[in-house]
């Protein structure tokens, strides 16, 4: 996000979360959601020593950065419990902020006792012998959560709508295709993780991901302005958010019209 902030990029796939904490530091400058991308497929998962919420207090429980869209889901919801955090780590559960790559081997080692965590590193855990505490769509209203929002530089978005409109029409193209070819769509994601990341991953682990996933370019406005209410709740923001231009549709509803489709409210 701070390379959308500089201008170094023009649009980004971000967590809601990071959006928001973008948008909110740079008293709006910085960044706006134009569309979704995917909602839920994130969940807290733990070991065989955790068996109910209760079996939390005392344990090491990790979130893919301080911050983040699941670090404040995990956060919130210990909250709710009646469990203590703090961002240092300290509290009734030790919340360790790590890597994706990093929390996998964290539990495999037995360093940490679960991570609330997206896909396809929900299934990834479960494959280490992990089990799902709290599915994260349980917590919200009809189960819809954005885990990945498409973020805009304002100044980008003013200055060259055409492209911001290409960029979402394609991205109606690819929402069309995995609802038509899922086989196919999820092979092609496999091949771009592996060029990317020299490892692939297998088959079976992005067909359990897939099927927790729910690819639409509405961002669940709603849910976004809950989210940040909550990262304000357990000190992530430090102020009461006020995302009146955080989220703009215009051009997202403008493409769903031209293509018969129904619009999304913001």
């Amino acid at each position: 996000m701070e390379a959308l902030k500089s201008g170094a990029i023009d649009a980004t796939y971000v967590g809601p979360g990071p959006a928001t904490s973008a948008y909110l530091n740079s008293n709006g400058a910085a960044v706006r959601v134009v569309a979704g991308a995917d909602l839920g497929g994130s969940a807290l998962v733990v070991d065989s020593s955790i068996t109910a919420p209760a079996d939390l207090k005392g344990k090491k429980i990790a979130t893919p950065q301080l911050g983040n869209t699941q670090d404040i889901a995990a956060r919130y919801y210990l909250k709710g419990l009646g469990f203590a955090t703090t961002l240092q780590g300290g509290g009734d559960v030790t919340i360790m902020p790590q890597d994706n790559s990093a929390i996998l081997d964290s539990f495999a080692q037995k360093a940490i006792n679960g991570a609330w965590v997206p896909e396809p590193y929900v299934t990834r855990l479960v494959a280490l012998g992990g089990h799902v505490l709290v599915d994260e769509k349980t917590l919200w209203p009809n189960g819809k959560f954005p885990t990945t929002v498409l973020a805009v530089n304002p100044t980008f978005l003013a200055e060259h709508p055409d492209a911001v409109k290409a960029l979402l029409a394609g991205q109606l193209d690819a929402e069309a295709f995995i609802a038509a070819s899922p086989a196919k769509a999820q092979a092609d994601v496999g091949s771009v993780i592996a060029k990317v990341s020299g490892k692939a991953l297998a088959p079976d682990v992005i067909a359990g991901a897939w099927k927790n996933l729910e690819f639409t370019n509405d961002p669940v406005s709603s849910a976004i302005a809950t989210g940040a209410q909550h990262a304000y709740d357990v000190g992530i923001l430090t102020t009461k958010p006020d995302l009146a231009k955080l989220v703009d549709l215009t051009l997202l509803n403008s493409v769903l019209s031209a293509a018969g489709k129904p619009q999304v409210a913001s």
